[in-house]
């Protein structure tokens, strides 16, 4: 099941310069983790979605079977069509105008805004895409996740247990969280 289900939605957020640039977040529904984030500054139509999309699958080996997003009109752009379809990719739309069938997606987003967004300032493009990209290590390998039994959402190997006596924190996110590591 893991790689076959995938969401993706959009939400607009705002530099410093008040610049307005749109994010667009791909997530992997069965695993709970961010596969990418595609970033655009300024109107978003049909072309610039399908280099939204595929930059948030930049070195990511598989595509998954289907992929979940909302009604927005920008999803009906011929392009957006034409993408899936040479991804082969069959695309499942939720209920129109209800928010919680796309439910965790949208938990994504307030998370994201929440614990990234709303605590650091970008600057331009690539500031706020190099901020998220730390924020997608931070999430996928370090911040637990209540729904996975206080796991993060990448099954790796566990780290060595901290001895209480001999520890040090780890910085993520450029000093916005700390994590305790084995020393």
């Amino acid at each position: 099941m893991k790689d076959s289900l995938w969401s993706v939605d959009l939400f607009r957020c705002e530099s410093a310069t008040l610049r307005t640039h749109w994010v667009l977040v791909v997530m992997d529904q069965f695993t709970r983790r961010i596969i990418g984030f595609g970033l655009h500054a300024g109107a978003v139509a049909g072309i610039a979605l399908c280099r939204m999309f595929n930059r948030a699958l930049r070195g990511h080996r598989s595509i998954p079977k289907y992929l979940s997003s909302d009604n927005d009109p920008l999803y009906r752009f011929h392009q957006w069509q034409a993408n899936l379809r040479i991804l082969e990719v069959a695309e499942i739309k939720t209920v129109p105008y209800v928010p919680l069938s796309h439910p965790f997606v949208e938990r994504l987003i307030g998370t994201v805004r929440r614990e990234c967004l709303d605590r650091t300032l970008f600057w331009t493009t690539a500031d706020l895409e190099s901020k998220l990209l730390d924020f997608k290590t931070y999430f996928n390998h370090h911040r637990t996740h209540s729904a996975r039994a206080g796991r993060p959402p990448e099954d790796a190997s566990p780290p060595p247990v901290a001895n209480l006596q001999s520890y040090r924190w780890k910085s993520h996110c450029r000093g916005l969280y700390e994590t305790p590591i084995a020393a």
